[in-house]
């Protein structure tokens, strides 16, 4: 049942943490210079290294779960644990926008920083309607 709604709550959140990430930078430095997370593995920062992974990982678990759609309750799990990746990713975010004073200097944030609340609400959605298909295909199965 690839058709169904959570199919295209996770297909959108895998845009989102794969895709958008490339077109929407996430800060831009004093001179002007936008920074994105590709921009990350040039950097030799470790925790700027680790937001790009993780961005590219909630990309990943958000697209393998959508072809689980046999196994709802995997994809149920699969769901959250890109919720909490996505909120470490967002602390992290947060952390170097609002902190690092002497590494990284930004003077105007971009509009990437709001991509991992995006996809959270996303696989939120996404685990609702999974949830209401385990509910139905229960509440079937009591009738048989």
């Amino acid at each position: 049942m690839i058709q169904r709604i959570q199919t295209v709550y996770l297909l959108l959140a895998t845009i989102g943490s794969g895709g958008l990430i490339f077109v929407f930078d996430l800060w831009k430095n004093v001179e002007g210079i936008s920074f994105f997370v590709i921009d990350a593995f040039n950097s030799g920062n470790t925790w700027l290294l680790m937001m790009a992974v993780l961005f590219f990982i909630s990309a990943f678990l958000t697209f393998f779960t959508i072809f689980l759609f046999k196994n709802r309750k995997l994809q149920f799990v699969l769901g959250r644990l890109s919720i909490l990746i996505n909120f470490i990713l967002l602390g992290v975010l947060i952390y170097f926008s609002q902190n690092l004073s002497g590494e990284t200097i930004v003077s105007e944030k971009g509009i990437g920083l709001v991509i991992p609340i995006l996809s959270i609400v996303l696989v939120v959605l996404a685990n609702r309607a999974i949830k209401r298909d385990e509910e139905l295909v229960k509440s079937v199965d009591r009738l048989r």
